[in-house]
């Protein structure tokens, strides 16, 4: 690896700065000073120092976000802002990248990472992994309606949907006032098709209003991060999801 992503990725600075910083020898690598970032050094066995403190290298990051309604859930668009441009520069030199997709209006829990694996394992349909969401719809639920979501239901491409979860929120909720509603709903799923759950309503002829995710397998939505906001991942989140 370059020794300037090296630096950049472990929260040295932007590559920018990274660059004025090794300019003014700051960094050394094996106790050898050292002015060009373009130099490979290897994360596990060369000893890297800034102003004489050993650097311990982060190969991933992990981190959750409180999306926003007209962000889009992609690494870069030329229309729309993107969830990575809401993070700062100390995330954005790892290369991160949504893990799976939020509508344009939905908010919500979104994981964001670099590590592919995980990624990957939480978005095979082979695991299952269940989404939780808390959906404000513009009819009451009847108990056939229930039925025809919990039991799957057919969609416009001739696709049935597997078994999912409802579960009926009562007026006490603890939602926000602007959100509070006879009509909210908790579905829970473990597929991922466009506009998947705005569509499962639409075929009972209902209508989603309102789309929030909170939950995704064992990753709970932080109810302390407002819109927009984001931190990493505590280690027993992390291997909550792993597990």
């Amino acid at each position: 690896m370059r020794l300037d992503k090296f630096l950049a990725n472990s929260g040295i600075g932007t590559r920018k700065e990274v660059k004025e910083i090794l300019k003014n020898k700051k960094v050394s690598v094996n106790n050898v000073f050292v002015k060009d970032g373009k130099i490979h050094v290897d994360e596990e066995k060369d000893i890297v120092k800034y102003e004489n403190k050993i650097i311990n290298y982060k190969p991933f990051v992990y981190i959750m976000m409180n999306k926003p309604a007209g962000v889009i859930s992609a690494t870069e668009d030329s229309h729309h802002k993107t969830v990575i441009d809401l993070l700062n520069d100390e995330y954005r030199t790892y290369d991160i990248f949504p893990v799976g997709r939020l509508d344009i209006d939905t908010e919500g829990l979104l994981l964001l990472t670099n590590d592919g694996i995980l990624s990957h394992n939480l978005l095979s349909p082979k695991k299952h992994v269940d989404k939780k969401y808390y959906v404000k719809i513009a009819k009451k639920l009847n108990e056939n309606d229930i039925k025809m979501l919990e039991n799957g239901i057919k969609l416009e491409e001739n696709f049935v949907t597997k078994k999912a979860k409802v579960e009926i929120i009562s007026e006490s909720s603890n939602e926000n006032d602007c959100k509070k509603s006879d009509n909210l709903v908790y579905i829970i799923i473990s597929e991922g098709k466009f506009h998947q759950v705005k569509r499962m309503f639409k075929a009972i002829n209902n209508e989603v209003l309102y789309l929030k995710r909170v939950k995704m397998g064992n990753l709970l939505l932080d109810e302390n991060l407002e819109l927009g906001e984001y931190r990493e991942l505590t280690e027993k989140e992390l291997n909550g999801l792993r597990n």
